[in-house]
């Protein structure tokens, strides 16, 4: 029974990972492609959470899952363009502090707006209830999200890896002297980066909303485990950061079962050993500053 158990908190860590995933492949897209460490991701994945607890009484839960990541990226387009744009050629700490400033007061926005006692939402009736396969026993509703968390990662890949998109980004990454030489502007690519990237972390909060609590300080927590993820898996690289996360969610899955009082720990002693072995992290590669 055992086994059956640890299986279970397996799959478990594997849903968690690809939560975790949600937010850091948008965090490290951002830095990929602009040199910009975005500290407002969190706040972009709480509004999410918040804008579909207050979508779905109107469209209802699948409309609230759809509609509200689409709400947020809206605003990574103002975030770009009227915040992100100035810092790309300055000196990267002062888009850290301005982007730290953004999540201060994007979080005391949420309070202003829906108060600071946390809200809770409710899962369809078909999704509720568990899928027993076997001595096996899991939750109907995280294996639908693992299955959305693919179909999601598989569109991202094929977007960066088989489109003329993803190419002129790639190349920004690798060499963007070569591609301003070239005569293509990166600024319309980042805009677009920047509104898919903040719509995966809100996606993470619309569809993790229903089985957590909704409060004003959740970007703030869920923000550094995004940055657990993208260290571990090496700036810059996608699968890296897919290995990463759902590296780091089995291993807190698994840490449950035996000391579930070090779930937490897991990770940063994580991070630690890989940062021992590979400073780059996983799969890490060298990332040169954005230019226009």
């Amino acid at each position: 029974m055992q086994l059956f158990f640890l299986l279970e908190q397996v799959v478990n860590g594997l849903v968690l990972g690809g939560y975790y995933l949600l937010i850091a492949l948008g965090l490290s897209l951002i830095f990929s492609v602009g040199g910009i460490v975005n500290l407002a991701h969190g706040a972009f994945y709480a509004l999410g959470a918040y804008a579909f607890v207050t979508l779905s009484g109107t469209f209802g839960f699948f409309g609230g899952v759809l509609v509200s990541p689409i709400v947020v990226a809206l605003l990574g387009i103002a975030f770009e363009r009227f915040i992100l744009r100035r810092f790309y050629r300055e000196d990267p700490i002062l888009s850290l502090l301005v982007t730290f400033g953004l999540a201060l007061v994007a979080e005391q926005a949420i309070r202003m707006i829906w108060g600071s006692a946390p809200l809770a939402a409710s899962l369809p009736r078909e999704l509720r209830g568990s899928v027993i396969l076997g001595p096996l026993l899991f939750s109907k509703y995280r294996l639908m999200m693992l299955a959305v968390i693919a179909v999601l990662l598989a569109g991202v890949w094929v977007l960066l890896n088989r489109t003329s998109f993803g190419r002129v980004v790639r190349a920004g990454i690798q060499d963007p002297d070569m591609v301003a030489a070239l005569g293509i502007r990166l600024q319309p690519y980042m805009t677009t980066v920047v509104m898919l990237g903040v719509g995966l972390a809100a996606l993470g909060g619309a569809m993790f909303a229903p089985i957590t609590t909704v409060h004003p300080a959740m970007g703030a927590e869920i923000l550094t485990i995004a940055f657990v993820v993208v260290v571990i898996g090496g700036l810059g690289s996608f699968w890296g950061v897919v290995c990463a996360a759902l590296l780091v969610g089995v291993v807190r899955g698994v840490t449950v079962f035996f000391v579930p009082a070090a779930s937490e720990a897991s990770m940063y002693a994580l991070m630690l050993v890989v940062l021992l072995l590979r400073p780059r992290g996983l799969l890490g590669e060298t990332i040169r500053k954005f230019e226009s």
